[in-house]
């Protein structure tokens, strides 16, 4: 059986850099275009709570976490490789994430996902996240779906 570890870095970890660049290239395919828009928010500098998850030695997931207010955190770059999905491995990255903004006094989780991800819509509805208002830079845009999940 496959050990799995989960593992609390920064944006800075090589590893986590490695599975961006994958999650960048599946985003590219499912928006084309439209992903330049999108990429603008999502950049790596100085993000200091990163957790990647490990399948033996080999990472095979991620996630970040971004405060963006007093109460709330936003759950940021979710992503699993192609061949290791549908094994649990994102609910448990969702999980170790919400815990950690749990532990730095945060209420809610927010996230901003788009209408071409189904998988990850899924994921979130089914670990309890709700649909609702676009906050932000996502307000007005039409393939955006922001959630929201109180953790405290």
């Amino acid at each position: 059986m496959p050990n799995i570890n989960i593992k609390r870095t920064d944006s800075d970890n090589p590893d986590f850099r490695y599975l961006i660049s994958h999650l960048d290239a599946d985003l590219e395919k499912r928006y084309g275009e439209q992903q330049a828009f999108f990429s603008q928010f999502n950049k790596l500098d100085k993000i200091k709570n990163v957790v990647i998850v490990y399948l033996d030695d080999t990472p095979v997931g991620c996630g970040a976490l971004r405060a963006y207010n007093d109460t709330d955190i936003e759950v940021k770059r979710m992503f699993v490789a192609n061949e290791h999905r549908r094994k649990g491995i994102a609910t448990q990255t969702l999980n170790h994430l919400e815990a950690w903004a749990a532990e730095l006094s945060f209420k809610n989780c927010i996230l901003e996902t788009g209408t071409n991800q189904p998988e990850a819509i899924s994921l979130y509805l089914k670990c309890g996240y709700e649909i609702t208002e676009a906050y932000g830079h996502y307000v007005g845009v039409e393939n955006s779906i922001c959630m929201k999940k109180r953790i405290k």
